[in-house]
């Protein structure tokens, strides 16, 4: 059985990543960081439940470990902070890039290895639109995801020769708990953005994740999931 490891795949994109991976016949592992209710609810939809903290090498290093192989890696742990860069702090960005930027890096390091020992393996990084664009009062987020954008685009020419692809999904704004701070009004104002006329959705994210993964072709595709945002 093909083996998946999803980041932050307990709840929203990651939940949906997981569960349309679990539906295609992998066995499919969720890591989570805190959220032990989200946890508690993916185990009982059959999904391997582990706590690891992305941006912690140890934790990470145990989990691959445990693992005879994989053979996909879903890097989707990720998280926001909508500030003005001159109220953003230090701390705030480093933590932003420990676990969008180093997190991705950790997982992507590990997973290498087992993968180049197969000859085989995809990799598939969540990304954003605003890593693409940036995004008003989210210059750290943008920063973080234009990161993982680069890190992608290099995996790919560096790893793709050893038969393993690198790709990333870029989703743009999509009805998920991370989006929860915005008001209805700012809600309405992004729709007007979006040609699309509205938000998507994390099973539109989930399946541009599995399109990515089937299509052997791609490697090194930065695939924007945005309604023509």
């Amino acid at each position: 059985m093909r083996t998946a490891l999803v980041t932050g795949g307990t709840r929203g994109i990651g939940l949906a990543i997981s569960k349309r991976l679990a539906a295609e016949g992998y066995a499919v592992y969720a890591t989570y960081a805190r959220d032990e209710a989200s946890a508690t609810e993916a185990a009982r939809a059959g999904l391997n439940v582990v706590r690891a903290d992305v941006a912690s090498e140890a934790e990470l290093s145990a989990l691959f470990a445990s693992l005879s192989k994989i053979d996909l890696l879903v890097n989707n742990a990720g998280i926001a902070l909508y500030r003005q860069l001159q109220d953003t702090s230090l701390e705030e960005w480093n933590r932003l890039f420990a676990v969008n930027v180093t997190g991705t890096f950790l997982c992507c390091r590990f997973a290498a290895k087992k993968m180049l020992s197969l000859g085989k393996g995809c990799i598939v990084n969540v990304a954003s639109v605003w890593g693409e664009r940036g995004g008003s009062c989210e210059a750290a987020y943008s920063a973080s995801k234009g990161a993982v954008i680069a890190l992608t685009k290099a995996l790919a020419a560096e790893l793709g020769y050893a038969g393993i692809r690198v790709n990333a999904v870029s989703p743009g704004a999509i009805e998920t708990a991370m989006n929860a701070h915005l008001s209805e009004e700012e809600k309405r104002s992004l729709c007007e953005e979006i040609p699309a006329g509205r938000f998507g959705s994390a099973e539109e994210i989930a399946d541009a994740v599995l399109f990515l993964v089937k299509n052997e072709y791609c490697n090194g595709t930065i695939l924007s999931v945005n309604g023509g945002m």
